[in-house]
């Protein structure tokens, strides 16, 4: 018997022979001057007056000095402005869009129409209607609108329908429509494949990874230090759109395969721009987090290699964290420890490390013989089971160890070197305050992280825990040593987990079982520790410290929402997930793992591919 096989098209896959044509029905010609010229009259419309009290945050009253959300909006209409004239092949403009201009406009002219609406919006509701805009609020609200109108009707290549099986129900039909105009909504936003990289002169490379790093450092200066919730909010909704109409153009990519040809420098100009942060703060309020999510990017490092390099799920990471900084507050001279010793940090640090390791000896040892759920869940055990037991060493239920639920308190500042971490001090004419200084030790310890990760990923052992993490009977099978493998990784992730913990420890100045939960609002805890790994990337270096910092900066800035904050945290999580499940900053596996279709044959006949 002969099954005769026909290959299916593919569903919103452009077709080389489909139609063209925009999402709105507007000539190409008049749509692309649409979009250009309401991006021009959208940056005028910035230097208007857009409200006509201070009352709004951001003082938007003034004629000819955009404020506040307005510099938002002017940055989003010169984007879309750059992109527009680019796509009309203007020479010196083509290479901002080495992968084709009309989505990156069309995402471009999205980002500058959502923050002048949400804006607008934001003035009407807290003072109490339009009346309360000036001219330059209607003037943007429909500048801002023409812009994404004629962007909108940009051409592209519309996907053939699948045909409708006549014997379907009105509901089949109804969602079969509904996937064909998802579709078609993708392939209005879909890029080319980006030109490659010429090779350039090392020095112009060079340049390039340093303008990109300070651009960086630029707009994590900016959002963290957004003064008022609306500007947060705005800053959000042009940094995410902005990015997207940047990858889009392909400017994204390039800008990968300059700095994987200079990774060295470029990690370390990296971690030169982050010890110029402190120095672009005038107090020590946002040195603060900046310490923070050093702390929670460090851990969530060591996480991946567990997770991310190994494949191993571990639901109670968070556990080892607290280990190292108990074991660091015990022999650190706080007065409410039993011991009484005060140990130099070097050896708090020894001393905490190790005992990290050691507990992740002792759980991986019995346990990384399960797999999958069971892992995950065993895991989960242990870190609870750290908590309790830390909230009964109190001298009542159990030994006078952790001081129950009072926890270790007290502990002193660290003392290097004759350095105090616990005073300000004064560097080149900028006062560096207590977390700064931590800042920079946090700085220290998140490089040696970084550089134990890409020395074991690209090690024999590295290796390894990939192959166990893709399959790993066939690993088996190879002749690696399953358990052995498992288990060091089980214990380089601990032992990196309490080496943080000793700097936290001191941070904090008091050390609780309540810090080291599963889930909650404040991280750093196992379920915020996993998802910053996720949503970064699991298996890169980058990914994860991006996560870490996204998590722990962006609740900290939403808590103005007050009760709905983590659902709309959750929300955002969700459709990141559903939109890009392989992670912000993906290894070229999961990432073909994913969205292996543009890779993959496109269908599998006799003669095979």
């Amino acid at each position: 018997m002969t099954t005769q096989t026909t290959t299916p098209e593919t569903t919103g896959a452009p077709t080389p022979g489909a139609p063209t044509s925009g999402l709105l029905g507007i000539p190409a010609p008049a749509a692309r001057a649409l979009a250009t010229g309401g991006s021009l009259l959208t940056i005028a419309a910035t230097f208007l007056a857009w409200t006509w009290t201070s009352a709004f945050p951001g003082d938007l009253t003034v004629y000819g000095y955009p404020g506040g959300l307005q510099v938002l909006v002017l940055i989003g209409g010169a984007l879309t402005t750059l992109l527009a004239l680019a796509s009309y092949g203007i020479k010196g403009l083509r290479r901002l869009t080495p992968a084709g201009a009309d989505a990156a406009v069309k995402l471009a002219a999205l980002a500058t129409f959502a923050t002048a609406w949400y804006t607008v919006l934001a003035i009407s509701v807290e003072l109490g209607g339009v009346v309360n805009l000036e001219p330059g609020g209607y003037i943007v609200a429909a500048t801002s609108l023409a812009t994404l109108v004629g962007a909108l009707a940009l051409p592209y290549r519309r996907p053939e329908p699948d045909p409708i099986d006549p014997d379907s129900t009105g509901w089949e039909k109804f969602t079969h429509r509904l996937a064909h105009g998802w579709h078609t909504t993708k392939a209005a936003f879909a890029s080319g494949t980006p030109r490659p990289v010429r090779e350039m002169p090392s020095y112009a490379e060079i340049l390039i990874i340093v303008a990109i790093l300070a651009l960086g450092l630029v707009v994590f200066t900016y959002g963290i230090g957004t003064s008022y919730d609306e500007l947060f909010v705005g800053f959000l909704i042009l940094a995410g759109l902005g990015f997207a109409a940047l990858n889009k153009a392909g400017l994204i990519a390039q800008a990968s395969q300059i700095t994987a040809r200079h990774q060295n420098i470029t990690l370390f100009g990296a971690f030169i721009a982050a010890a110029l942060f402190p120095f672009t703060q005038t107090d020590d309020q946002y040195a603060t987090l900046g310490v923070y999510i050093l702390i929670f990017a460090t851990v969530a490092l060591g996480l991946n290699i567990v997770v991310g390099l190994a494949g191993l799920l571990d639901l109670g990471y968070v556990a080892f964290l607290g280990v190292g900084a108990y074991a660091a507050s015990l022999v650190s001279g706080s007065p409410n420890s039993p011991f009484h010793v005060h140990f130099p940090f070097w050896a708090a640090v020894i001393v905490g490390a190790l005992a990290s390791l050691v507990f992740g000896v002792l759980i991986g040892a019995p346990t990384l013989r399960l797999r999958g759920d069971y892992l995950a869940i065993v895991t989960l055990g242990f870190g609870e089971i750290f908590r309790i037991t830390a909230n009964n060493l109190d001298g009542t239920s159990g030994p006078d160890l952790t001081n129950g639920s009072n926890g270790i308190s007290s502990i002193p500042n660290l003392d290097i070197l004759g350095f105090d971490f616990g005073a300000a001090h004064d560097i080149a004419g900028f006062t560096i305050g207590r977390f700064a200084n931590y800042f920079f030790l946090m700085l220290i310890i998140t490089a040696v992280v970084v550089l134990v990760f890409r020395r074991s990923g690209n090690s024999r052992i590295g290796r390894a825990w990939v192959a166990i993490r893709e399959d790993e009977t066939a690993a088996l099978a190879m002749g690696i040593n399953g358990f052995r493998v498992k288990l060091i990784a089980f214990a380089v992730g601990a032992c990196l987990a309490g080496l943080a913990g000793t700097v936290q420890a001191h941070v904090t100045y008091t050390v609780t079982p309540e810090q080291y939960l599963f889930a909650g609002a404040i991280p750093p805890n196992s379920a915020f520790l996993l998802a910053a790994v996720v949503l970064g990337g699991m298996g890169t270096i980058a990914g994860p410290l991006i996560g870490a910092a996204l998590l722990f900066l962006i609740p900290n800035k939403l808590q103005f929402l007050g009760d709905y904050q983590l659902f709309a945290f959750g929300v955002a999580l969700i459709l990141l997930m559903r939109f890009r499940p392989e992670g912000l900053i993906p290894n070229r596996r999961r990432q073909l793992e994913f969205h292996d279709e543009a890779d993959a044959p496109a269908a599998l006949g006799k003669t095979g591919a």
